[in-house]
């Protein structure tokens, strides 16, 4: 493992709690507890971010995917790579409050020891898909990454707070996006406190 990548545990495709037991269990809460998330829960939340056939079926322009997933955390920002299941340092500098701020001052967003934020690049994907596809499909596909990462934060022991209220040119200015890249969730993922 170097400074600039982490090579993330391959993700369980089983677990000993059952979905009915995770839809249950799944709450929002605020604040977090202070540990830190381990690298195998964070590659957990990420493949189920992006779901399992999500690389095969939803390749966009240059073989992405049509969502980025960026890591925050205290060591700074991580870009994921769905193809490899590993991480790229994007910036080297502990961005949550900044978020916190950018979101209407969400204080939990600072606090929690994991941001996972979803971001798009729309326009470039509507030029292949059409209109509709940025209008209609792309909010439905980052609602299913959405809810796929809370039902995997609770089948974790986890809790997040998802929040899409946002001042958008704040939150690409801190995360230091390209002008094409939108971004459309911030996940603040942890224990509960």
């Amino acid at each position: 493992m170097s400074k600039s990548l982490i090579t993330l545990p391959p993700p369980r495709i089983n677990s000993p709690v059952s979905l009915e037991t995770v839809i249950a269990q799944r709450y929002t809460v605020a604040p977090y507890a202070e540990e830190q998330l381990t690298g195998e829960q964070i590659g957990q939340l990420l493949w189920a971010a992006h779901g399992s056939g999500s690389v095969r079926k939803r390749k966009g322009a240059n073989g992405s995917t049509w969502l980025i997933l960026y890591v925050c955390r205290m060591d700074g920002v991580w870009r994921y790579h769905t193809q490899e299941h590993c991480l790229t340092r994007h910036l080297n500098r502990d961005v949550r409050g900044e978020l916190a701020d950018a979101a209407r001052n969400r204080w939990f967003l600072a606090q929690a020891p994991c941001v996972l934020t979803i971001s798009a690049v729309p326009r470039r994907d509507a030029k292949r898909y059409g209109e509709r596809w940025q209008l209609c499909y792309l909010p439905i596909e980052a609602g299913r990454a959405v809810e796929r990462t809370l039902l995997q934060a609770a089948a974790l022991g986890l809790t997040s707070a998802p929040v899409s209220e946002f001042d958008d040119a704040r939150v690409s200015h801190v995360l230091i996006l390209s002008r094409q890249e939108t971004p459309l969730y911030l996940l603040p993922v942890g224990w509960p406190a």
